[in-house]
């Protein structure tokens, strides 16, 4: 029997590293890969590289591209300002087309590697907003994945798996731990410094902040 692989989106995040240990659970030989996309929290991919090494993937992969050749977000143009309160619609920290992307690489990848199974750590519930989070936009570039490609053409197709769609952060936080995650290496911050402490203030950190409380677990985070 021939084994059973997946290529997972690792960020360096809260959700991704939960994702990779969902993903082990499941019996999946985990391939990670990682965006160095001109973020301003590149603290993330220092993250990635000990998450993935903490949770035994079996390789990690560091993509370059360069998404602030684009701009239009907080996250990759600093002449924005990273929102440091809850703000209406959409925010600014959305990336354009950064999800399309990165599971369209991740979708090659996947193909080179005989993997039918990719991950993504997008969450519909205590997230800020994103419309590349959404359940439709999963579905969507699912079907998309096995009409674009000769395995999802000529094979058994592709499937594009978000464990933790429908979940809280709580939940998420809470599922990690039981698989022993260790939240003390990943960054969540939308502007950590360097070495990766938090802001505190961010939608990113305010949401993993209450996360870790409604949980009732201790939050390793590293503050600035």
């Amino acid at each position: 029997m021939s084994e059973k692989k997946a290529v997972i989106l690792l960020s360096g995040g809260l959700d991704s590293a939960t994702v990779i240990a969902l993903a082990k659970a499941e019996g999946y030989a985990c391939y990670s890969m990682s965006f160095d996309y001109g973020q301003r929290h590149r603290a993330e991919l220092q993250a990635a590289n000990r998450v993935a090494r903490q949770l035994g993937v079996v390789e990690h992969k560091v993509i370059g591209l360069n998404l602030n050749g684009i701009g239009g977000s907080a996250l990759t143009d600093t002449r924005i300002a990273v929102p440091e309160s809850p703000t209406e619609g959409i925010p600014v920290t959305y990336v354009p087309a950064r999800n399309t992307v990165f599971l369209s690489l991740a979708l090659g990848w996947a193909e080179v590697l005989g993997a039918r199974d990719i991950f993504i750590g997008v969450n519909a519930v205590d997230y800020s907003g994103y419309p590349d989070c959404r359940p439709e936009f999963v579905e969507a570039f699912e079907r998309m994945a096995n009409l674009a490609t000769k395995a999802g053409v000529e094979g058994d197709g592709f499937r594009i798996r978000a464990p933790l769609q429908n979940m809280s952060k709580a939940e998420i936080v809470q599922a990690g731990s039981r698989l022993g995650v260790d939240y003390g290496l990943t960054v969540s911050c939308y502007q950590a410094d360097d070495e990766g402490h938090a802001c505190g203030k961010c939608d990113s950190c305010r949401l993993r902040a209450a996360g870790f409380l409604a949980a009732g677990l201790n939050d390793p985070t590293r503050y600035q």
